[in-house]
């Protein structure tokens, strides 16, 4: 492998405190969220002990200790995926908070009843129903690109599809059930060329591939923290400088304001402006941490070792008896998110089985009911790899899978 698992794992304190019956934990579920290194809960508790104050409002050393170390993570987040100022970087509670943020600034502000938004049909529901919500309230049209045989977003059937109504085009940068990754700079490249911004959903993507704003020039970029080793309940929003001053702030409040008079008030700079209340200073300081810990391994060796899991996997799940497997069935623009049915098992029967084996694995509609029904299922299981997993795991998972219908089956019997 291209990083040492072993060693990695040793950095991440839940694979010590969770073996059951002997067996330790095959964690096969970072695209619903990933476990934290012992860095970023440090960097957490280091600063409740030893740095806490409110950020940007006091005059005293904890204060400006506080900001420093919040403005130094929002920094660190700009750096990681290239953005032009840190003031483009706009601290959410997540990848969700983000597009609503985006419905209420942009949708409301730059759309009216009858435009057009462009979509995929495998996005999550938090690229789905934000704007379907915006549509009720304004009577905005979603409009849905196809997919390719490959099962990536076929970009041919998205450019016919734009009108002179399309006024956003919003896309997941890599499915959480299909694992495809999306041509997001083809995609942005065709939509400037006709004066239409993109906002692209990166919470899959950007934990395991990064991202890069010099060269996908989207307007809009959502992430999240737990999905990437850093903490739950905090998430990113990049905003292009241009949009983040032309639109009305999202909430107010608190640090959002410059000035405020009885009947009237004015905003606060970027990206400050779209950050009301006392902020997630903790979460933001373990985000920058965890991008900290991620760049510490090294991006390059991180990907390499992302397709050698997914090439590994495809090779073994696609030869295995009785499993459907859902997404690309070759390794290019894929990630390592592997959705599946097996033998006619329910996928939650499937996930309950595993579990006594200390294998967790995802089962459902996995937030993504729509691309359930053009795929013409339920449900499906699901299992999701990062850099603390390892080949070896892959086998532990299938060879419990056919242990498990060899017990359904007999108690069926």
């Amino acid at each position: 492998m291209s990083i040492d698992v072993k060693k990695i794992k040793a950095d991440f304190p839940i694979f010590a405190n969770t073996i059951r019956d002997g067996k330790p934990l095959v964690y096969l579920d970072s695209a619903a969220t990933s476990h934290k290194p012992k860095a970023v809960i440090e960097a957490e508790c280091e600063f409740y002990a030893r740095e806490y104050g409110t950020v940007r409002r006091g005059i005293y050393e904890l204060s400006a200790r506080a900001t420093e170390r919040y403005e130094g993570a929002r920094q660190t987040i700009a750096d990681f995926i290239r953005a032009k100022s840190s003031a483009e970087i706009i601290f959410t509670r997540g990848t969700t908070d983000s597009i609503n943020l985006i419905t209420r600034c942009f949708g409301e502000s730059q759309m009216k009843a009858g435009d057009e938004i462009i979509l995929s049909r495998f996005e999550h529901h938090s690229n789905l129903v934000p704007w379907l919500m915006l549509a009720q309230r304004i009577g905005v049209k979603l409009v849905y690109a196809d997919f390719t045989p490959e099962w990536n977003i076929d970009t041919a059937d998205l450019e016919q599809k734009i009108t002179e109504r399309t006024k956003l085009i919003a896309v997941s940068g890599m499915s959480n059930v299909l694992g495809c990754v999306t041509d997001a700079e083809t995609i942005t490249e065709i939509a400037h060329a006709r004066g239409i911004p993109v906002l692209i959903d990166g919470a899959q993507l950007v934990p395991h591939f990064g991202f890069d704003l010099s060269k996908v020039k989207c307007d809009f970029l959502a992430f999240s923290g737990h999905k990437m080793l850093g903490p739950a309940g905090i998430g990113v929003l990049y905003m292009k400088k241009q949009w983040g001053e032309q639109l009305p702030p999202y909430l107010g409040g608190g640090d959002m304001i410059e000035y405020v008079h009885y009947d009237s008030f004015t905003t606060n700079d970027l990206p400050w402006k779209f950050e009301a209340g006392t902020p997630n200073m903790a979460g933001a300081i373990g985000l920058g941490a965890a991008v900290e810990y991620l760049n510490r391994i090294g991006w390059d060796k991180l990907i390499d070792h992302e397709n050698e899991i997914t090439e590994y996997a495809l090779e073994r799940m696609l030869s295995t008896d009785g499993m459907t497997l859902y997404g690309p069935q070759t390794p290019e623009r894929r990630g390592a998110v592997f959705a599946f049915n097996y033998k006619g098992i329910h996928s939650h029967d499937v996930g309950s089985m595993l579990d006594f084996a200390n294998i967790a694995i995802r089962a459902g509609h996995h937030c993504a009911q729509p691309l359930m029904e053009t795929l013409g299922v339920n449900s499906t299981a699901r299992a999701s790899f990062f850099l603390y997993n390892e080949k070896e795991e892959i086998d532990i998972l299938l060879e419990h899978l056919k242990a498990s219908e060899r017990f359904l089956t007999d108690a069926v019997g």
